[in-house]
């Protein structure tokens, strides 16, 4: 029995033997850094193979929708492929990677079809920009405005195809600007993304001393009120277009101060003399990807999508109660509710609405049509997917 479990036992692992009857154990050699890069070069010519491979195809499907008339982009079916790689995804690349790297592939080869013009809150530099880079990817064509009136008015003019606007703040709460010009426009959401905004002071030298006054954007400076006034408590906090101006504004005079990202810092020449001066460590802000709804079709059902609305009732009470009532009894889940005055003087009010859900789902279509008749103003913002992951 004893013998028998031995000799098994040398079966079993022969390189264990061979290395003990030569005189000791054997270590496999560990590969090198030359071997790991020849690896990593060999693979890395297997992807461009394959990406190559991806943008002929994306070609021959540039081509069908050229025949058909259909849209270049369309942000449900790049949703689904990035949601539907995530959940393969088996490591060890994070799932939080995938998304980035998918969207910048899908952005080369959606501009050999057609290159995307992009409207959003500029110059260079702004988290605007940042965001319309993070959800279309940097193959686009890229359309700066000085405002938000003008993302709207350049993409309902069609000199974009797609505008990229800040709409919610998780210090400040909503943007007003941007929800007073749904009412006014024709403009659609199409999609949405949300940005980590890291709040940085820069200057054109590197001290403090001597600032006379931070120049940004109006929502900059509520979000870093604390910071300012426990740091630089003298100095003059002056409102501009975009945090970008700011940022333009400090590199042409040293007694200015900025508040901006460090790509805005890169763009400008400008010193970080202090960063991430945000109030809320987490502060984050949230933007609508609009789009002019005859050139753009809505975004077709996902499963995941959320419907965005503005309705206003008629001022008596019980009203609003009855306004949600139909969202119940559908089943429909409400996401956000904000209210903004209706400016008539009558002490009326419009209100945004987010929902979960498409209108094409028959629970959805049958809440909206019932809430539609208890609105004196009904408005559908936009139906569009949203990441579940």
């Amino acid at each position: 029995m004893g013998s028998d479990a031995a000799g098994s036992k040398a079966v079993a692992n022969p390189a264990q033997g061979t290395a003990d009857a030569a005189g000791g154990g054997h270590t496999p050699t560990p590969p090198t850094l030359p071997a790991l890069r020849a690896q990593i070069d060999a693979v890395d010519r297997e992807l461009l193979t394959l990406l190559n491979r991806r943008a002929r195809l994306a070609l021959e499907v540039g081509e069908i929708k050229k025949r058909e008339g259909s849209p270049v982009f369309r942000p449900e079916r790049e949703a689904q492929v990035i949601d539907g790689l995530k959940a393969a995804n088996a490591g060890p690349l994070k799932s939080d990677s995938v998304a980035p790297i998918w969207r910048e592939v899908m952005s080369a080869c959606r501009s050999l079809e057609s290159p995307t013009r992009v409207a959003y809150l500029g110059p260079a530099g702004t988290f605007s920009e940042l965001a319309a880079l993070g959800y279309f990817g940097s193959s686009i064509v890229r359309v700066p405005c000085g405002s938000i009136d003008e993302v709207f008015r350049a993409t309902s003019a069609g000199a974009a195809e797609f505008g990229v606007v800040p709409v919610e703040n998780s210090t400040e709460g909503m943007v007003a600007r941007s929800l007073d010009l749904f009412l006014h426009t024709p403009l659609v959401i199409v999609g949405e993304t949300s940005l980590f905004v890291r709040h940085n002071l820069m200057r054109r030298v590197d001290r403090r001393e001597g600032i006379t006054a931070v120049v940004a954007h109006p929502q900059a400076l509520a979000q870093c009120h604390a910071w300012l006034g426990a740091n630089l408590p003298q100095a003059e906090r002056r409102p501009v277009a975009s945090n970008a101006e700011g940022a333009r504004q400090a590199a042409g005079d040293e007694t200015l101060a900025a508040i901006a990202s460090e790509r805005a810092a890169t763009e400008f020449g400008l010193h970080i003399l202090a960063p991430a001066i945000q109030d809320d460590a987490h502060n984050r802000t949230r933007f609508a990807i609009v789009a002019e709804p005859s050139r753009n079709p809505a975004p077709r059902p996902t499963g995941h999508d959320c419907t965005g609305l503005v309705v206003s009732v008629v001022n008596r009470p019980g009203a609003v109660h009855d306004m949600l009532v139909p969202l119940k009894n559908h089943g429909v889940s409400m996401t956000r509710f904000e209210s903004r005055p209706a400016r008539s003087g009558q002490w009326e009010y419009y209100f945004y609405i987010d929902i979960e859900g498409h209108p094409d789902e028959p629970r959805v279509a049958a809440a909206l049509a019932a809430l539609r008749s208890a609105c004196a103003f009904f408005k559908i913002l936009g139906s569009y997917p949203v990441d579940v992951h």
